[in-house]
Parts: C-alpha cells; sequence; structure tokens
C-alpha cells in the first residue's frame, strides 16, 4: 500500500541523516549516503531509495558495516587512476568519492578513473549521476560483488555472476540521459518481490538448480541454488553474459580482489570513470550531437499511441521534479521502517518531525 500524502523532501532528509549520525556515522558519511538513497527514491528505484536505510543502519549496529570517512583508504593516485579500499565502509561514501577522484581527473586532463573494492552496499546507480552531468561531465559507473553468485553464464546452470550493473549519465542541452542496467534478464529484487506476493515472474528468466527454465521464484530460493539468466535470457543470452564477464574484469580485475580471493562478506567491486568533453570534440558538439539524437528517439513513431517513446531517465527525473516540487510520496512500508529505526536509536519518530 501506498500512502498518498506527499512528504517534505528536506525533513526527510535532516531526519535520515539523523538517524544515521545516531547509529554511529560521522556527519560527512551520513550526509552523502542519505542524498544517495534519497535521490534513488527521488528517481523512483524504490527498491535502491530509502527502504535500505534499515539494512545499512543495521549493518553498521552489527559491527559488519563501517561508516566513519577515515575508513575508506587511497590505495594509489596517479592523477588520472585511483584505486580505494573501502573496507567495508558504507559504499554510497566509497563510491561518491571515487566519482570526485575521477571527476578531479577528467576536468584536469579529460578522463579519470577511480576503482574501490570491498565497499558495503552501494544502492542505485544512476542516483549518483546527475551532479556530474550538470557540469558537462559524462560518469559510468561498473559495479559487481565478488561474494555473490546469482546470475548464471549463457549455457550454464549453476549461479555464477551478480546483475552486475552499468550506469552512464550523458550531458545534454536539456535534461541528462540516465541509464543503468543489469546484466542479468531480471534484479535479484523482482524475484524476490515476487516469492513474497506468490505469483511468477512475467517470463522464464530463471533456471532451476536442475537446468529447468522457469517462471517459478522458488525454483531460485531452492536448495541448492537456482540462477538468474543472463541479459538477453536463453535465446541472446550470450550478450549479457559477456558483458558481465567485461563488468567483472574492469570492476574486480582493475580492483586486485575478487572471487579468487572467496570474501565471505558482501564488498562491491566498482568502477567510476568521469570523462570531459571540453578535452575532445568540445562540451557544445558534444550536447549538440546528444541532444538531437534524443529527439530522434523521441520522434519515434511509438508501437503504442498511448505510451510515446522514452529516453533512458526521462520518466525518473519527471517523478524527481515532482517530489521536489511537491513532497516525495513514501510507501507505509518505509514509513513504518524509519520510526521503528529511530524507535530502536531513542530518536523522535519521522511522524513527529513532518508534524512540526
Amino acid at each position: 500500500m501506498t500512502q498518498t500524502r506527499r512528504y517534505d523532501v528536506q525533513v526527510i532528509t535532516a531526519f535520515v541523516e539523523q538517524l544515521f549520525e545516531k547509529a554511529g556515522a560521522d556527519a560527512e558519511v551520513a550526509q552523502v549516503v542519505t542524498q544517495v538513497l534519497l535521490e534513488g527514491e527521488l528517481l523512483g528505484h524504490r527498491t535502491h531509495g530509502l527502504n535500505l536505510v534499515s539494512r545499512y543502519i543495521g549493518g553498521m549496529l552489527s559491527g559488519q558495516v563501517k561508516a566513519q570517512a577515515q575508513v575508506l583508504e587511497q590505495v594509489s593516485d596517479s592523477g588520472v587512476s585511483s584505486l580505494f579500499d573501502g573496507h567495508y565502509l558504507l559504499g554510497p561514501y566509497c563510491v561518491s568519492r571515487a566519482l570526485d577522484c575521477a571527476a578531479t581527473g577528467a576536468s584536469a586532463q579529460g578522463i579519470g578513473i577511480a576503482v574501490v573494492r570491498r565497499a558495503a552496499h552501494i544502492g542505485c546507480l544512476a542516483a549518483y549521476l546527475k551532479p556530474y552531468t550538470d557540469r558537462g561531465l559524462v560518469a559510468l559507473v561498473y559495479s559487481s560483488d565478488p561474494s555473490v553468485g546469482l546470475v548464471c553464464a549463457h549455457g550454464g546452470v549453476d549461479p555464477v555472476f551478480t546483475p552486475n550493473p552499468i550506469a552512464a549519465g550523458i550531458p545534454t542541452q536539456g535534461e541528462p540521459i540516465l541509464l543503468d542496467v543489469s546484466m542479468s534478464t531480471v534484479t535479484l529484487g523482482l524475484v524476490g518481490q515476487c516469492r513474497d506476493a506468490g505469483s511468477k515472474l512475467p517470463h522464464p528468466v530463471l533456471m532451476s538448480n536442475d537446468g529447468q527454465l522457469s517462471d517459478d521464484p522458488r525454483d531460485f530460493f531452492s536448495q541448492p541454488q537456482g540462477s538468474i539468466l543472463p541479459l538477453g535470457g536463453q535465446a541472446f543470452g550470450h550478450k549479457g553474459f559477456a558483458l558481465a564477464i567485461l563488468v567483472e574484469a574492469l570492476t574486480s580485475g582493475l580492483a586486485g580482489h575478487g572471487r579468487k580471493d572467496a570474501p565471505d562478506q558482501w564488498g562491491a567491486s566498482a568502477t567510476a570513470v568521469v570523462i570531459d568533453p571540453r578535452f575532445f570534440g568540445g562540451l557544445q558538439a558534444f550536447t549538440d550531437e546528444t541532444s538531437f539524437l534524443g529527439q530522434l528517439v523521441l520522434a519515434s513513431r511509438p508501437v503504442d499511441p498511448e505510451r510515446p517513446v522514452r529516453l533512458p531517465g526521462q520518466a525518473g527525473l519527471a517523478l524527481r521534479r515532482h517530489a521536489l516540487e511537491e513532497g516525495m510520496n513514501l510507501s507505509a512500508h518505509v514509513l513504518d521502517d524509519l520510526d521503528q529505526l529511530a524507535g530502536q536509536l531513542q530518536l523522535a519518530p519521522l511522524s513527529q518531525a513532518l508534524a512540526q
């Protein structure tokens, strides 16, 4: 069930920051992590938005997840390329620092790349992009987790990869193009939602542990575990499978820490690449081209006249604008989670802050 009431974004931001600080995060980490989770919520990525607050704080309170900025170790820095070790620090802070570092390299020399190993869960990749596209920069983020296998290789049965998403922010003369695509047919979150609802998946995108295609989430949550098919499914999964290997190489491979190390705790490997078009054909020429392409896409005749063709990120940015202007629409589940956390941390509930 979704609440129809809308809530002030600034009040929610301050409340969530307070939760993180009360749980032990320093102010800098609390601010950055809250902003990334909030941005995911604003863009409509609700499985990777404010519903993660309880998961993150639970990890902090158990001691598995760190929350102090000084934990993040910069292992190397050439001015263009950097390596960070998160030591299981809250992932949104790790990735934000990596992007900032890559952006510094891009602004100085046209391109920058920063790799992070052993970051705690990093949230929604699309949530990181807009601050960089607003500066006329192209931002890319790749992610994998070497401790987990969920997605099978094309033609295989056993789970090998994580969904290994790729995200990119592309500036235009107007709103940016924001894409965030996993190298799996569906996300683990969707499989879990269908299981909890007692429903089947829309398509047979799972591989049971005995090698049968399935649309039943129970065939994934089995012993031994089943698998999610790579992007493209059974017919064209060789494409998603190949891209998943590329993501593994660009993340855990460059990080020097991956599946060969058999990590036993969730810890993302992430790579941030930032490009400044000013060092190439020029920012004006770049945005002229991306804007022209965008107009070609939007002018495409739709298959369904009731559903016009959209650019990646267009719907999310519209949701974001509306939420910033009119307030956020939070689910009852998220509101309950935040209030329970507040009680656990001996803070006033969100409902009280919203009433002020």
